[in-house]
């Protein structure tokens, strides 16, 4: 008998304890812990979102006259972010979480304070790479020292509760970038990113206690490295959700990089760009948030599944309407966000059920992933975002493309079956 199903108060308040226990490796509290990690993600995308108001101050300082060129500030900081992943895995498996990530943040932070003082296009492009290496240490980490304290549904449990304080900062990042160039100049959102790190440094540095124990920690080898890829490649379950998230970021990361353009040059809303920005991350918030709830009752499987399809099937309904002509501007942002909305149950899930039976090499694991799914939906996301050409089409293409194929992959990884509830998982 499945106990979990049973709306008992004394099995809830066993649950709250067992919580309360596991997180305790980390030294402290679930709610601070909780703060923490999703501060520490939340960086990466405030060193994305928060650039899309400059991106044509930026422009016009370096005379960057092509729209899609200004593209390359977040593109070259996403290659950066998905391909240093490998890196930090096995050195975090090796020398510990803290050791890795401390040095980390403090890189990314003096990079950051850089960026504003680069005296070219292609220096500040170098930087934003360097800033995307420092910042893979977080996703890295923070997934390892996760995995170190939970497993199974309770780790998707705490990746979407996570992932919810994580989507705050797309909602108010544009807002807080669009008000610094309105006050000052674009190289004041490189000195406040700067800044932020700083704090992150400080606060990981003497609250958060390592989760690795020295006993746990393997020796670092490329031929660990190896092993992992191996092991992931042949693993049916942890390579089919790896490659359906990478279409699914693909699809993410092509709408990052076209945003201001859409909102801004094919329906000229202005400053009003940072507000519908916003409210299409919240609708993802609110997702993630509702995942975090449900999550335990109704199973990873169903949810991610379900949302998933949703996914692919408005990408095609927003892409057959576009090649009509550009859609009434309530239509395509509706649309947007229900897209946004039913990419906010993916990522929680099937990064929790591709990394279930890696536990082992959570560290390693967790960089392989990331640099497959990030790298990959950062070219992807590029690809897309280099077509814009004025209208819908080619955003709308690649929301019905990447989620058709992703639905394709995971039909393969679950032998024909979705939405199942096997007894092994969350276990």
């Amino acid at each position: 008998m499945d106990t979990r199903s049973e709306p008992d108060p004394g099995r809830q308040s066993s649950d709250a304890k067992r919580r309360f226990e596991r997180v305790e490796r980390a030294g402290i509290g679930f709610v601070e812990f909780i703060a923490l990690i999703a501060a520490l993600s939340s960086i990466v995308a405030l060193s994305i979102d928060i650039m899309l108001p400059a991106l044509p101050q930026i422009g016009n300082s370096f005379a960057i006259t092509d729209d899609n060129d200004r593209q390359a500030v977040l593109i070259v900081f996403m290659l950066g972010f998905g391909c240093a992943q490998i890196l930090f895995g096995p050195i975090s498996d090796r020398f510990g979480r803290k050791a890795i990530l401390i040095p980390a943040i403090l890189f990314y932070a003096i990079a950051a304070v850089a960026d504003a003082f680069a005296e070219s296009y292609t220096v500040l492009l170098l930087l934003r790479l360097a800033q995307g290496v420092g910042a893979a240490a977080f996703r890295i980490v923070v997934n390892a020292i996760v995995r170190d304290c939970f497993g199974g549904r309770e780790m998707a449990r705490v990746m979407s509760y996570t992932f919810t304080v994580f989507m705050i900062v797309p909602i108010v990042a544009p807002a807080l970038g669009q008000w610094i160039v309105s006050v000052s100049s674009w190289q004041w959102i490189f000195i406040f990113l700067g800044v932020a790190g700083l704090l992150l440094a400080l606060w990981s540095g003497f609250r958060l206690r390592e989760t690795l124990p020295r006993e746990e920690r393997l020796p670092l080898s490329f031929s660990a490295i190896g092993n992992a890829f191996k092991e992931i490649l042949s693993n049916r379950l942890a390579m089919g959700y790896t490659l359906s998230a990478t279409l699914c970021f693909g699809g993410l990361f092509a709408f990052i990089v076209s945003a201001q353009q859409v909102f801004q040059n094919v329906y000229d809303l202005g400053h009003l760009f940072a507000i519908a920005f916003a409210l299409n991350a919240g609708v993802m918030a609110v997702l993630n948030f509702t995942n975090g709830i449900f999550v335990r009752k109704v199973g990873m499987r169903l949810i991610s599944h379900s949302a998933l399809i949703a996914f692919a099937t408005l990408g095609t309904i927003l892409f057959v309407i576009s090649l009509a002509g550009t859609p009434p501007f309530l239509v395509a942002y509706l649309l947007l966000a229900a897209i946004a909305g039913a990419f906010g149950l993916v990522p929680p899930n099937f990064n929790a059920l591709a990394m279930e039976p890696l536990g082992h090499i959570a560290g390693t694991a967790s960089s392989v992933m990331g640099v497959i799914s990030f790298t990959g939906g950062a070219v992807l996301g590029a690809i897309v975002g280099q077509a814009f050409d004025g209208t819908l089409v080619p955003l709308a293409f690649g929301y019905a493309l990447f989620g058709w194929l992703a639905v394709a992959i995971i039909l393969w990884t679950e032998k024909g079956k979705l939405f199942v509830r096997p007894e092994e998982e969350g276990l």
